[in-house]
């Protein structure tokens, strides 16, 4: 693993940096439409165009990819990140952003993908989950570290929204001078969100609310903060917090669902997530935000990787790459609608309108859960060894699955001394 994580450090290094600019620029937005007078309704709308733009990436950045090789697109990816940046300081209009961020949010699903096809590539059916493990890691620490960023300026002034365009373009710097051989992607068939439906109810529903929650966490989250009262410095605590906490429970939940099935836990942790955010509704000490965020984030984040393994189970493994891709629609149908419908919340409620949101839909989740026990889903003989996913940012893996095909019946039989790979996505959970 140590040799794999060797070749693969200057994608990581990237990916890091990517990272955490991206989360150090979706709370410097947050906050800064706030101080524009944006109303929550238009910056929902702001939220749901990036993730608008990251579903558009997750089904057609594989075309650029395809076409002109992982690291030119990484660099004209990154590169359009950038100078998103920027633009938002220089045109400042909300519909102007919507775009923008439309455009980011492309551009994140294709880098996202590059990242995910060149570990997988490298990877070996030995190392691969702790490959994406580490991989996940990355992902939370650098999003949770980019938080912190936002104390380094004023976010009604041009020096934050500069920082993030350069660490932007930094990131293009280690996957440019790599000398790791990039994969070479194919084209991808997918199942349709009905029949999938059918097949796993509790997975797709489960998936559908996680985009619904987990994007308002990102584009309201400092919006909640600011109206709250929290300074700059205590807001960036707020929501390093909700999003590094979610690193720490996501193997024993994972290796406990292995054990006892999915279903049960995907009852009983919505459950503690409502707790959670209606513990926010009537706290007030900075503390004791920081304790319910903490708890919230820590449980919130493992319901995507719960539900995406609900899905996985159900399914053989001929089917593993076209679950990815109905999944990676479904979550970024539930990412496009939370953010507007959370900010209706917050137009109507005031600021903790977002977690009486989240106590709703995790309610929801619950109760669909409890319905469809009887399906027994994720019982031993059908379950599959569980793979934490990153969700903090996108739907990492299932980007990367979506845009490849990897099933069995498009894998020939090799001539001698060929190489055989990626017969079987069912390796991955």
């Amino acid at each position: 693993m140590l040799k794999t994580l060797g070749t693969v450090f200057s994608l990581l290094l990237s990916y890091g940096l990517l990272l955490l600019a991206n989360g150090l620029f979706s709370t410097l937005l947050g906050v800064r439409t706030q101080v524009e007078g944006f109303s929550t309704v238009l910056v929902g709308f702001v939220v749901a165009s990036y993730f608008s733009g990251l579903l558009l990436g997750g089904l057609f950045a594989s075309r650029v990819v395809t076409r002109v090789g992982h690291i030119r697109s990484f660099a004209a990816f990154a590169s359009m990140m950038s100078v998103s940046a920027l633009m938002h300081p220089i045109v400042v209009d909300a519909y102007a952003w919507m775009l923008f961020r439309l455009v980011a949010g492309f551009c994140m699903a294709g880098m996202i993908m590059v990242t995910e096809s060149w570990l997988n590539e490298n990877a070996s059916n030995q190392n691969r989950g702790q490959i994406l493990s580490f991989y996940m890691t990355v992902n939370y620490f650098a999003a949770g570290c980019g938080q912190f960023l936002l104390n380094v300026g004023d976010p009604s002034e041009f020096l934050l929204f500069s920082l993030a365009s350069i660490l932007f373009s930094l990131a293009l710097i280690p996957v440019l001078l790599t000398r790791s051989r990039a994969p070479v992607p194919v084209q991808s068939r997918r199942m349709p969100i009905a029949e999938l439906f059918r097949l796993a109810p509790l997975g797709v529903f489960g998936v559908f609310c996680c985009g619904l929650v987990n994007a308002s966490i990102h584009g309201l989250g400092p919006v909640f903060a600011t109206n709250i009262g929290l300074s700059e410095a205590q807001l960036s605590t707020f929501m390093a917090t909700l999003i590094i906490s979610g690193l720490f429970l996501q193997w024993p939940v994972g290796h406990l669902s292995d054990r006892i099935g999915r279903g049960p836990l995907l009852v009983l942790i919505p459950l503690v997530v409502a707790a959670a955010a209606i513990w926010q509704l009537f706290v007030q000490q900075f503390l004791l935000i920081l304790v319910g965020a903490g708890i919230f984030g820590a449980f919130v984040f493992t319901l995507y990787s719960l539900a995406a393994a609900t899905a996985n189970d159900q399914v053989g493994a001929h089917q593993r790459v076209q679950v990815a891709g109905a999944l990676l629609i479904t979550y970024g149908a539930g990412a496009v609608s939370g953010p507007i419908v959370a900010g209706q919340f917050m137009h109507f409620l005031g600021p903790t309108g977002l977690f009486y949101y989240f106590a709703l839909i995790s309610l929801l989740l619950s109760i669909f859960a409890i319905i469809t026990r009887r399906r027994r889903v994720g019982t031993p003989d059908k379950r599959k060894p569980f793979v934490a996913v990153p969700s903090t940012q996108a739907t990492s893996n299932q980007l990367y699955l979506s845009a490849h095909d990897e099933t069995r019946e498009r894998v020939s039989e090799p001539e001698e001394g060929d190489e055989l790979r990626w017969s079987d996505p069912g390796r991955d959970g």
